[in-house]
């Protein structure tokens, strides 16, 4: 089975980077000067080849290759972000173009019972997958031994929480770990976790959507660190 990403931004970043395989488009007056095999297509065919809004663009391109973790240390205030059990396409694809966008250094998942990087992830990361590292592991808790070893301190973040997500100097290594959508993080990375934080709930619903807890919590990072 091919490889597709779709929509123009997704589209035109994985051209620049290289990616594409054949082009497949509505009209080609973008793309006839770039150096890649394409296409003239109807809108009916691009909607046979994808699931979602392609914009007029659909490429199939080479394989995403995975990042590895030791690739994402840093020796100082670096920013990995970890997903444990992220079950929805749309959140990863959200919290990897908002990593990329904080200029963190990567992002990590499980390889079972969790969403994987597809077409769908690609477009709505929105070309930030071409440039995010992304690793895929089968042992989160180790993973975290081995980043603890670089110098790395985790901070997890959980409704029952104590302290505020704002209450920590975050002037240091991080790796901040998501946990699912509907069960949050597991036992064994909670028990891995050297802080655990909370965002504040005002209202009657008790959570946020995954991604835009992510989008907080990283963009606190910043804020703390620039302070």
């Amino acid at each position: 089975m091919s490889d597709y990403v779709y929509g123009k931004n997704s589209f035109f970043e994985a051209l620049n980077a290289g990616r594409i395989v054949k082009a497949y488009v509505l009209n080609d007056q973008e793309i006839r000067n770039r150096k890649i095999p394409y296409k003239i297509v109807d809108r009916k065919k691009l909607d046979s080849m994808v699931k979602g809004n392609h914009q007029g663009y659909v490429a199939e391109v080479k394989p995403y290759e995975l990042a590895d973790v030791n690739d994402m240390i840093k020796e100082k205030n670096g920013l990995i972000v970890m997903l444990d059990g992220l079950e929805d396409v749309h959140n990863l694809g959200a919290i990897i173009r908002t990593a990329e966008c904080a200029g963190a250094d990567g992002v990590i998942y499980k390889s079972h019972n969790a969403v994987k990087v597809n077409e769908t992830v690609a477009k709505v990361a929105c070309g930030a997958l071409e440039y995010m590292k992304v690793a895929e592991v089968t042992n989160l808790v180790n993973t975290i031994k081995q980043l603890k070893k670089a110098g790395y301190w985790i901070v997890g973040s959980a409704g029952e929480a104590e302290q505020m997500y704002n209450q920590i100097d975050y002037d240091m290594n991080v790796v901040l770990v998501i946990g699912s959508e509907g069960k949050g993080m597991s036992r064994l990375v909670r028990e891995e976790c050297d802080f655990m934080v909370k965002l504040p709930m005002y209202g009657k619903v008790t959570s946020l959507n995954a991604s835009v807890a992510a989008g907080i919590l990283i963009y606190n990072v910043l804020g703390k660190r620039k302070k």
